[in-house]
């Protein structure tokens, strides 16, 4: 039991203080914080201008295309540099999989394209 005790008191302490210093760093800000703000800062910020609009309007799906596009290719994109480092070391196998997976990334792509998906009117 103390051998456990033993190997689990770096984990406990660790955690004492992380708590405390969160604590601390809460405490700190309410006693720090402004108590009379300027109605200026307490205003919405919509890119330097008033708002003219409500705010659950309707955006267009081409804004969500988009961003849906942007994240699938870039993860896409995260997978390669794993292979790259590990290139060395990887069989035939694990090199044509890749091989694969590019040219399936690439049609995905230029079919993307070819729907204009990419295009903004």
């Amino acid at each position: 039991m103390e051998n456990l005790l033993s190997e689990y008191l770096p984990i406990l302490v660790f955690l004492g203080i992380s708590v405390g210093l969160g604590l601390v760093l809460i405490l700190a800000a309410a006693v720090v914080a402004p108590r009379d703000p300027d109605p200026e800062k307490l205003s919405a910020y919509e890119c330097g201008f008033n708002v003219f609009d409500d705010a659950r309007m309707k955006f267009d799906v081409r804004f969500y295309l988009g961003s849906i596009l942007f994240i699938i290719f870039d993860l896409e994109i995260a997978f390669l540099f794993p292979w790259a480092v590990a290139f060395g070391d990887l069989s035939d196998v694990a090199f044509w999989s890749m091989m694969v997976f590019l040219a399936v990334l690439t049609i995905g792509f230029m079919y993307e394209w070819k729907k204009g998906a990419m295009e903004w009117e």
